[in-house]
């Protein structure tokens, strides 16, 4: 079993260099320990994947020309994630709003080559299949 992600549980990601907080919007109206669950549907950008301070990723644009601007030299610039698939894979027994809850051993990749990942998923209390 592994804990459901909620609201508030922390994130990192491969190509940031600092953790990021869940935004789990209450439009599904369920609850795990008192806050908004998640589902594997809550991967947009800037609504629930916030920044991860900054990027270190060559695949993302704006820090291949900040590091071809220093001769080579890698140069992180600020993240903006860019998720455009939902989590991987969910527990795909447990359905909130139709699709499979989002479990501590979910991951989320980012366009520009980082893998999300959730490092605490914000409870731990509620169980569900991995």
């Amino acid at each position: 079993m592994s804990f459901h992600v909620c609201m508030s549980a922390q994130l990192k990601c491969s190509m940031g260099l600092a953790p990021s907080v869940l935004v789990v919007l209450p439009v599904n109206k369920m609850l795990t320990s008192n806050k908004p669950a998640a589902n594997i549907m809550d991967y947009k950008p800037m609504v629930n994947i916030m920044p991860f301070g900054m990027c270190k990723s060559p695949a993302n644009p704006v820090v291949a020309a900040a590091t071809a601007a220093a001769l080579g030299t890698l140069t992180p610039m600020p993240c903006i994630p860019n998720t455009t698939a939902p989590w991987v894979t969910g527990a795909p027994t447990v359905l909130l709003a139709n699709q499979p809850v989002l479990n501590k051993e979910s991951k989320l990749m980012c366009m520009w080559a980082g893998v999300i990942e959730v490092s605490d998923p914000g409870q731990s209390t509620e169980k569900v299949p991995p």
